[in-house]
């Protein structure tokens, strides 16, 4: 605890190096994730105000006691009214020229500011704090091997259990039971059991279908280990397989392969899904409907994006997902993906299932 602690005020001492940059000389913090990153707060709603020389949080009374006991590098205020607690300390503090993320600011919040305040102190923020969180430290990267062991060992531990007739929604509900028996704290999001004509759905929700054999089975599992996530997706066959789907399962899996012998340090995140797509070539390409990967960190879905037309440069220390897939509408679908840690010249896969193809008899 004693080595996290001393981790907040770094982090807010190089956000405060981009103060001149992003041309501001407060910044309000409205991102609960982001708000956790900073002071090691965990609660579900405050704001944090940082100025040259001072971080405030503010909270209201549920929180309070949490607040003091969770942060040591934050002045804690207790406020009744978010928008009367964040007016007062920008009175008191003469606060202006104050940057804020215009992703998370509402309407409504803005014009009441506005209200008390004159617009022009305010400078909306969007892309310039994205990559606040993208390069991950010692203590993170522990953190998140440790959700990548869970969700790995809750997965490899699943197969045991699939059988004929059993449904998605049970083998959902054995998962996550089994991720949590070895230590999560929760899932990191809604796990996507899918089977049979499912599976052609990436983001698809468990049902009450019943597993079959000849079936493609994804799963896609994550869980949150003290606050960070993790992210893997197998694709199991259920009996026997067409030569159609062996085929294909092989083509996901080497561009799987290929990509994740591609990351490195200073590569475009484009090239990477380039990377892919042309191993699907025209065939099958266009069974291919979402970009082949992401940063992973507080949030299962972070920066960088590996995507088509993707801005951003891979760097060592971010942590990202390589996940192709192949969707055949109605009939079955298949997605590889693991989590890696981005190094100079190759990349450490964090995910421990074996993405060779996996027969269920």
């Amino acid at each position: 605890m004693q080595h996290e602690n001393r981790l907040f005020p770094v982090r807010v001492s190089l956000l405060r190096q981009n103060f001149s940059s992003f041309k501001i000389d407060n910044l309000i913090i409205l991102d609960m994730n982001n708000i956790r990153y900073l002071t090691g707060f965990t609660g579900s709603e405050g704001v944090l105000l940082i100025s040259k020389n001072k971080v405030i949080l503010l909270v209201d009374g549920r929180y309070t006691a949490q607040a003091k006991i969770e942060t040591i590098n934050a002045k804690v205020i207790e406020y009744k009214d978010k928008i009367e607690g964040i007016g007062q300390v920008i009175n008191d503090f003469g606060l202006k020229n104050i940057g804020f993320e215009a992703g998370l600011i509402s309407v409504q919040m803005y014009n009441k500011l506005s209200e008390k305040f004159p617009k022009e102190i305010f400078r909306p923020l969007g892309d310039e704090l994205k990559l606040l969180r993208v390069f991950k430290d010692e203590s993170e990267i522990s953190l998140m091997r440790e959700a990548a062991d869970i969700s790995s060992s809750a997965i490899n531990s699943l197969v045991s259990d699939i059988r004929s007739g059993c449904t998605e929604k049970e083998l959902a509900l054995q998962l996550e039971i089994k991720a949590r028996r070895a230590g999560a704290d929760q899932l990191a999001f809604e796990a996507i059991i899918a089977s049979g004509e499912n599976s052609a759905l990436p983001h698809a929700k468990p049902s009450g279908r019943k597993i079959r054999k000849g079936d493609f089975i994804v799963i896609d599992f994550g869980v949150k280990y003290k606050g960070y996530c993790s992210d893997e997706t197998c694709t199991f066959a259920f009996g026997k397989l067409t030569a159609e789907q062996k085929n294909a399962y092989q083509i996901v899996k080497d561009a799987h392969d290929r990509a994740i012998d591609t990351v490195r340090a200073n590569i475009p995140a484009s090239e990477i899904d380039r990377c892919v797509r042309r191993i699907f070539g025209e065939r099958y390409e266009h069974y291919f409907s979402h970009g082949t990967g992401h940063g992973v960190g507080l949030e299962v879905h972070e920066a960088p994006r590996l995507a088509p037309n993707s801005p951003d440069v891979l760097e060592a220390q971010m942590v990202v997902t390589i996940e192709p897939g192949l969707y055949i509408p109605g009939r079955w679908g298949i997605r590889i993906e693991d989590m890696v840690l981005v190094k100079e010249n190759s990349c450490e896969k964090l995910s421990k299932m074996d993405k060779e193809l996996i027969i269920i008899e």
